[in-house]
């Protein structure tokens, strides 16, 4: 039986993330980022000679698991349990709405020494960081993989936690809450480590299966002969609001996926070989027909949950400057694509009710959390006050194309050089 006590999740963020001190870096972190970004456990690396760097951490861990005994040094290890690429979450009325589940190290071995469907040993712990506050001991943070330890499901829904999506979570988040935005930093890290591990079992010099080292942070080739180094990748992709200056409209598109009248940003992958700016000019010329002249750097925001084969993804943001106007949509990558003036983009960024769509994520992941899910379609939440369905909206302010727009729609475009601000965007009053 794993034993989870009620208050624990709470008893330590309460003493550890949501103390003062937390709460502050919190805040200046996630305030100046985009969601995913500004990780509040994600500090600079130890170095190895350091208690709770990765190599001595994960030492720790095999003793710990193996024997259960302690050393002079032990610091307080936190698992953030994920199936299937769900974090586990819970629910709480104190005013933090979701939480990530963090167990201890005891509650799993708990756990696993009565499973009969699966070990885990220490190669499927991954290292996430380490926190020391205000000269409290040190916290350890790692995730683990338990997509084949079913029975894990029924002990944790049985005290109203849950593997929830992570798209979900992104949904459910105030973005104008930084400890939350911090929650999702954390979870996103995590998700796209294990993915990586998950993708990452073959070496592709020699197709020998890997290894886990470095607590995680990297792999090896299991054969002598080859005993290549594999590092976590990411695949960039760039994301640009191609603007039209002279008559103040921007370029928005349709995928066949997206929701009923959502518009958003033009994207696609690097190719190599490229840079950055040749593969924004590219990917809308190939998309929508449109030549791109100056090219101007936004933001870029992680993406760990992007679809199909590549989840893990950076999204480099842009403003791109079209030098011709007609259109020829790509229909194999593109439903649509048109040009939509301030005056409409604004209305849109208006009428959608972001907030009312993260009050419904956030009311699924309680239902969830309580055993109780029901399906809703949050698309269908972004109406305008009249209570009739808006014409058209973009994605919210969990995403980077959200952000572009904003940028845009609150600026003056200046000749060769950008924008030049007019006033400044908040993504709370939307």
């Amino acid at each position: 039986m794993l034993l989870i006590p009620s208050s624990s999740i709470t008893t330590f963020f309460s003493r550890t993330l949501l103390n003062p001190n937390s709460r502050t870096l919190l805040r200046t972190m996630a305030s100046n980022s985009h969601a995913f970004a500004g990780n509040p456990i994600r500090t600079k690396t130890p170095k190895p000679t350091d208690p709770v760097s990765p190599q001595s951490a994960i030492q720790t861990l095999k003793t710990l698991l193996i024997s259960g005994q302690t050393g002079p040094f032990s610091p307080d290890f936190r698992i953030l349990p994920f199936r299937k690429g769900r974090p586990l979450a819970g629910w709480t009325t104190e005013g933090l709405k979701w939480h990530l589940g963090w167990l201890s190290l005891g509650e799993c071995k708990v756990y696993l020494e009565n499973s009969e469907a699966a070990r885990l040993g220490d190669d499927a712990f991954v290292y996430l960081g380490c926190r020391n506050e205000n000269g409290d001991d040190d916290v350890v943070y790692w995730a683990v993989d338990v997509s084949e330890v079913s029975e894990l499901v029924n002990e944790l829904g049985a005290r109203h936690f849950c593997f929830v999506e992570l798209r979900t979570l992104m949904v459910a988040t105030d973005w104008a809450d930084s400890t939350a935005m911090g929650y999702l930093a954390i979870a996103g890290h995590a998700r796209a480590l294990l993915e990586w591990h998950n993708t990452a079992r073959f070496c592709g010099y020699c197709g020998c299966g890997t290894v886990s080292a470095e607590a995680g942070r990297r792999k090896q080739c299991s054969n002598e002969l080859c005993k290549k180094r594999i590092y976590p990748r990411v695949d960039p992709v760039v994301i640009m609001l191609v603007i039209d200056k002279d008559n103040d409209c921007v370029l928005l598109s349709r995928q066949s996926r997206f929701v009923p009248r959502m518009w958003s940003c033009l994207a696609g992958f690097i190719e190599p070989g490229e840079s950055l700016e040749e593969a924004v000019r590219r990917e809308t010329w190939e998309e929508t027909g449109i030549e791109v002249g100056e090219v101007v750097y936004h933001s870029s925001q992680p993406w760990p949950v992007g679809a199909g084969s590549m989840p893990c993804q950076l999204m480099v943001g842009f403003f791109a400057y079209a030098r011709t106007l007609e259109i020829n949509v790509d229909k194999e990558e593109l439903e649509d694509a048109q040009w939509h003036s301030r005056e409409d983009v604004k209305k849109a960024l208006t009428f959608a009710e972001y907030k009312k769509a993260q009050l419904t994520a956030a009311a699924k992941v309680e239902q969830m959390c309580k055993g109780v899910e029901k399906g809703q379609n949050l698309s269908a939440d972004f109406n305008v006050e009249s209570g009739e369905l808006a014409t058209m909206f973009i994605p919210g302010p969990f995403a980077i194309a959200h952000h572009l727009i904003l940028s845009w729609v609150n600026q003056v475009p200046v000749d060769g050089v950008g924008p030049q601000k007019q006033a400044a965007g908040s993504i709370s009053s939307l």
